[in-house]
C-alpha cells in the first residue's frame, strides 16, 4: 500500500477577481484547522490576493507565489499566476479580462489534476457570460470538467448537512427538459448517485427519494405521464435490485413536510426543483459536488455576488464548507498517514 505523509493538495481556481471567489477563498483559508489538515494552492494571480488582503485589511494573510505546482510548500497557500500580465481588479463589474482570467485559472488546474499533482479542486464562482464565446462554449463547471475527462458520467450534488440533491437534467432552458427526462437517464444518475453516496460518503446502504416532474407527481395521469410511464418504472427496476429507492413524490410536499431528512440521497429531475429549495435551506453551508467524475471536484453553491464583491461583506462558509469536504473524500478515498 502506498502511504501518502504529505497533506492533501487542494487547488483553488480563483473564478471572476471581480466577485466575491478571492474573498471567500481568502477568508475560508484563514481557519486554521484547514491550514493542518490541507495545502492549498490557488490558481488566479497574486495581485488580485494583494489587492483583496489590502482592501480588506486582512494583513495576516500570507501567501507564496510559485512558478508552477512542482514548487509548492506544504506549509504555506500556495498562489500560482495562470496569466503574464497583473490583471486589473475591478470588484463588481463584469469584464472580459476577469473572464479570460477565470478560464486560465480553471484550465490550469485541470492540467495539474490531470498530471496527479493536485488531490482535489475547489472552483469558486465564475460569470458565464464573460468567458462563453463561439471560441470557447462554457455553460458551467460541471459540464466543462466532464468534456476534459472526457466523460458523460457526472452528476450535479448539491450537498450540506441536510440535504443531498442530484439532477437528472442541470443547465438546460426549461422547453428542453421533458425531451431529456428518459428512463435512461434516470437511471444513469441514480447509478452515479448510489455510487457516490457509498464511496465518497460512506453511507453502506443509501436510501434514495426520487421526485416527479409535473405539479403532484402529474396526479395519476392527470397533469402529465412521465411519472406513469417513465420515472416510476425505474423506481421499481431500482427496487426490485434490492436498492433503497423510492417515489416519484410530489416535490412541493416533499420539501414543504421536511421529507429529504428521511433520506441520503434525492433525485431532482432538473435545475431549479431541486437547487431552490436546496439554497432556501442551506445557502450559507451548501455545496457543489460532481460526482462521477475520475476527480475530486466540490464548489460554494454561491454566484460572483457583484454586489456585493469588494464591500468585505462576503460570507464564506459554502467556500470552508467546499474544501472541508473535498478533503473528507479525499480521506475516504486514499491513503494517507495517520494525523499527516
Amino acid at each position: 500500500m502506498n502511504i501518502k505523509k504529505n497533506k492533501p493538495v487542494i487547488g483553488i481556481s480563483i473564478g471572476d477577481i471581480n466577485g466575491i471567489g478571492a474573498e471567500v477563498t481568502m477568508k475560508a483559508l484563514q481557519d486554521s484547522r484547514l491550514q493542518k489538515m490541507v495545502t492549498p494552492v490557488i490558481y488566479g494571480h497574486g495581485k488580485a490576493i494583494t489587492y483583496y488582503r489590502k482592501i480588506m485589511e486582512m494583513n495576516d494573510f500570507n501567501f507564496m507565489q510559485i512558478k508552477s505546482i512542482e514548487e509548492i510548500h506544504h506549509k504555506k497557500t500556495n498562489v500560482i499566476n495562470v496569466v503574464q500580465e497583473s490583471p486589473e481588479v475591478m470588484p463588481g463589474v463584469e469584464t472580459r479580462e476577469a473572464g479570460n482570467m477565470a478560464l486560465a485559472a480553471l484550465d490550469q488546474a485541470i492540467v495539474d489534476l490531470k498530471s496527479q499533482h493536485l488531490d482535489a479542486l475547489v472552483t469558486a464562482p465564475l460569470n458565464k457570460s464573460n468567458i462563453n464565446s463561439a471560441e470557447t462554449p462554457f455553460i458551467g463547471h460541471t459540464e466543462y470538467l466532464a468534456d476534459a475527462f472526457e466523460t458523460k458520467k457526472n452528476l450535479m450534488f448539491m450537498v450540506s448537512e441536510d440535504m443531498r440533491i442530484g439532477l437528472v437534467t442541470g443547465h438546460l432552458p426549461l422547453k428542453s427538459i421533458t425531451a431529456n427526462i428518459t428512463a435512461e437517464s434516470i437511471k444513469a444518475k441514480l447509478k452515479i448517485m448510489l455510487k457516490s453516496l457509498t464511496q465518497d460518503f460512506g453511507i453502506a446502504k443509501p436510501k434514495i427519494a426520487v421526485l416527479g416532474l409535473n405539479p403532484h407527481a402529474g396526479e395519476d395521469g392527470l397533469l402529465g405521464t412521465e411519472e406513469q410511464e417513465i420515472i416510476l418504472p425505474v423506481v421499481k427496476e431500482f427496487k426490485e435490485r434490492g436498492e433503497l429507492v423510492f417515489g416519484p413524490y410530489p416535490s412541493d410536499g416533499f420539501f414543504g413536510m421536511m421529507h429529504q431528512k428521511k433520506f441520503d440521497g434525492v433525485l431532482a429531475m432538473y435545475h431549479d426543483q431541486g437547487l431552490i429549495p436546496f439554497k432556501t435551506i442551506s445557502f450559507e453551508n451548501g455545496v457543489n459536488f460532481t460526482a462521477g467524475l475520475p476527480i475530486i471536484r466540490t464548489s460554494p453553491d454561491h454566484g460572483t455576488a457583484y454586489n456585493i464583491a469588494g464591500k468585505n461583506a462576503a460570507n464564506e462558509g459554502s467556500m470552508r464548507t467546499a474544501i472541508f469536504l473535498a478533503h473528507d473524500i479525499i480521506r475516504r478515498k486514499g491513503d494517507w498517514e495517520a494525523g499527516s
